[in-house]
């Protein structure tokens, strides 16, 4: 939840807008996106059959029946979708195509987050800081949880988040 809302701040939703959500996994960020007001969109771009499935149950379970699943992978099932005013990239960003065509199709003044836990994406991300500007975010999250009778900080996997607003 703490990186979802830290991937939702840099994402700025604003009334109206349009988002892509690629390697959608269970939704959620896609889901926020449209809870944040009646009048914003997904599209939810997920390759693995069952998680697109499980996308649409949890868009209807959370109030946001309109998020569009588009089951198929990317950079290929992103063709002749709308042009997107945001991108979150959360899962197969370092697939071949899919940050480039992202940032190809991504309107004047949109904005791109993509968050990696790999190094592979994480090389990518650093890569496209360097080509092009935007922020780089390190985000670690530790939670308390038992140690024998006691409790102990166990780290989450770290988040590598790149985030960029398009000229």
């Amino acid at each position: 939840r703490e990186i979802r809302a830290i991937t939702l701040s840099a994402l700025a939703p604003r009334r109206g807008e349009l988002l892509w959500d690629i390697g959608a996994g269970s939704g959620s960020i896609g889901i926020e996106w449209m809870l944040a007001h009646p009048s914003m969109r997904t599209f939810a771009i997920e390759a693995d059959p069952v998680r697109a499935a499980r996308i649409g149950h949890n868009a209807a379970a959370c109030g946001v029946p309109g998020l569009v699943v588009v089951e198929g992978a990317a950079p290929k099932a992103l063709a002749r979708l709308d042009t997107p005013d945001a991108i979150f990239i959360g899962g197969g960003g370092s697939d071949t195509g899919v940050l480039s065509t992202a940032i190809k199709v991504l309107r004047s003044g949109g904005r791109l987050v993509a968050n990696a836990v790999t190094l592979e994406m994480e090389a990518l991300l650093l890569a496209q800081h360097t080509k092009l500007g935007g922020d780089l975010t390190r985000i670690n999250i530790s939670r308390a949880s038992p140690v024998g009778s006691m409790q102990a900080w166990r780290p989450a996997m770290p988040v590598t988040q790149w985030s960029w607003m398009k000229p």
